[in-house]
This record gives C-alpha cells, structure tokens and sequence, in this order.
C-alpha cells in the first residue's frame, strides 16, 4: 500500500540524481511511491533516474515532451500521486534515513495535516555549512512575514486537504502553495528534528535575491491579493529578516528571525 508520494522534479540533475535517490530508497518508512519527472533534461539524469527504476518499481519516471518548469513538473506528480501524502524534494537534496518514518508519525500521532522540519545547509560537496531551525507551528498571517517552511522537508495530507497543486504563475512556487493550504485557517506544524539536507550552490548570486524578493512582492499582490497597504506591510518583515539573516546572523537567531 502506497502512503506517500514522493515528488521529484528533474532537470539536469546527473551530479546528484543519484545520491538524491538512494537518500529516499534509503529511508527506515519504506511505503512510499517515488515520482520523478524529468523536466526535459539534456544530460544523464534520465538515464541515470531509470536505473533506479530498473532495481526498484517504486521509483516512477514520468517523462514530459517539452519543458514546463518546477511547479509544473511537481504538479503532473501530484496528479499522478497514489499516495495519501505528498512529499516534496528537489533532485539535488537529501534526506536523512528516518526523515519520513519520525515525520509521518509526528503528523498522526499530533492529528496533523501539514508538517514540515529543520534541515541541514549543505554545499556541493556535501560539507556542511549550517542548520535551519524553525518554529513549532505557523499560520497563514504567521507565513506572510516570511517563508520558514523549507520545500524539501514539507508534506501535507490529502485526506484533509484534498490534492493541492503549486501555482504556477510564479517562481515562489512552493511558498504559494504553502499559502494555500493554510487560507483554510489550519496551522502547518514544525518538527526541530534534522530532517533533509539542502544542497547551496556556488551559482547563487546576490542577482538572484533580489529576483525572488521581486517575485514575493508580485506574490503579495498578484496571487495572495493583498492590498498595497498589506503588501508594504508583509514585504518589510521579508526584507528586515532577510537583512538580518544575511548581516547578522547570530542577533537574528537571538531574537527568533530564523532562516
């Protein structure tokens, strides 16, 4: 019986697809359906994604005939998905060996219908750079401030939500959805327990910050609809937290401002 449906979506994806997977073959909870969707990727990820498949019909390939990005891909896997979870992980993280089996029996021993947990920073060589903390629950005003939820460690429940795809108007894709889910007015809950370890990349850029904060302003307004008074309001908290997680970090976890 298939509980959770693990989505991956992939592009170009060769130095990592492979420790990303067996991360999940891995995993101590082992009810579990593995949706990769390759995004039309260029390199050996597909061919290297359908070895796995070969050893293990858990792991499914979904292949698209042209590309349709992140959300997209994770929402052709949504449609697909068989399980009574929905998991989320890109295809260059990892999970820690027990991530599901703690996570899933937080969430039903706790009545809990989104959960989601702290996690590793890690580099491309896999050393460590640092750990995420988060708090213990969130609401939909709570998020608005900033996005505390890390995609690699969310999960949600369809029983209780029903199938929810990420929006796909914009590149804050995964803080959309979490929006979304929590406009019913339910809590998502966090775990303080490591569960993932996300992968930081050498071509991040400070060019790309300032495209997703770009992005959470047109999140605010386009999609969330708020007011332009709400806008400055939520967008200030997103900016302030951001300066002091980048600026100083250590007065920043003082005061509760987490990554």
């Amino acid at each position: 019986m298939v509980q959770v449906s693990i989505i991956i979506p992939m592009y170009n994806a060769e130095q990592f697809i492979e420790e990303t997977l067996r991360s999940v073959l891995k995993q101590t909870y082992q009810l579990f359906e593995v949706l990769v969707v390759d995004d039309c990727s260029t390199d050996r990820s597909l061919e290297m994604a359908q070895r796995f498949r070969a050893k293990d019909d858990r792991v499914k390939i979904i292949g698209l005939s042209k590309g349709v990005g992140a959300a997209g891909a994770r929402n052709v896997a949504i449609d697909s998905a068989q399980g009574r979870y929905i998991a989320f992980l890109d295809c260059d993280d990892l999970w820690v060996e027990d991530k599901l089996e703690k996570q899933l029996l937080f969430m039903q021993e706790n009545n809990v219908h989104f959960s989601f947990g702290a996690y590793e920073k890690i580099d491309e060589f896999g050393v460590h750079i640092g750990n995420i903390g988060v708090p213990a629950k969130v609401s939909y005003l709570d998020l608005l401030k900033t996005n505390v939820i890390g995609c690699l460690t969310a999960i949600y429940d369809t029983e209780f939500y029903g199938k929810i795809y990420m929006p796909e108007n914009t590149k804050r894709e995964d803080f959309a959805l979490w929006l979304l889910l929590l406009r019913k007015g339910e809590k998502a809950y966090g775990m303080q327990q490591i569960l993932a370890k996300y992968r930081v990349h050498s071509g991040q850029s400070s060019a790309k910050k300032l495209n997703m904060a770009a992005e959470t302003w047109r999140l605010y307004r386009n999609i969330e609809q708020l007011s332009l008074v709400k806008t400055c309001y939520y967008f200030l908290h997103y900016a302030a937290r951001g300066f002091l997680r980048a600026k100083a970090p250590i007065l920043a976890r003082q005061i509760g401002v987490l990554d």
